[in-house]
């Protein structure tokens, strides 16, 4: 594998993500935020974010797929959530375990995770975005 996750001595191990990601592959890959569209560009999960988070992280796999990788490759995750307060915590956490089991991972990446007031379309409540190192 391309990446390797840590959680440094001196800083909060946290479940949810690796504090540091290590790269050692030669080939990177940047995708775009993902929003939780199916493949014909319809929405999933209107007004539930675990299931747009869910979708979110499926078409980040499906991308990394396409280019022959996988959740194991991704260095770091950027998660936009629209209103965000502390309390939705449980439903995004519920969307990548969701998710997660389908793919067969452990999505762990070190990640950021940001409140914005909207997305480019009303109903989405989440956008997700990755950057991948490949050997």
């Amino acid at each position: 594998m391309a990446i390797t996750l840590v959680n440094p001595s001196g800083l909060p191990e946290i479940d949810a993500y690796r504090q540091v990601s290590i790269a050692t592959g030669s080939k990177l890959v940047f995708i775009a935020g993902q929003v939780a569209w199916d493949a014909d560009g319809v929405t999933v999960g209107e007004g539930d974010l675990a299931a747009q988070v869910e979708q979110c992280y499926l078409n980040i796999g499906t991308a990394l797929a396409e280019v022959g990788g996988s959740f194991d490759d991704v260095a770091k995750l950027t998660v936009h959530v629209v209103d965000w307060t502390p309390d939705k915590m449980p439903l995004l956490l519920e969307g990548v375990t969701r998710a997660a089991a389908k793919l067969g991972v452990a999505p762990v990446p070190p990640a950021t995770l940001l409140g914005v007031a909207a997305l480019d379309v009303p109903d989405h409540l989440v956008e997700v975005e990755a950057t991948a190192v490949i050997d």
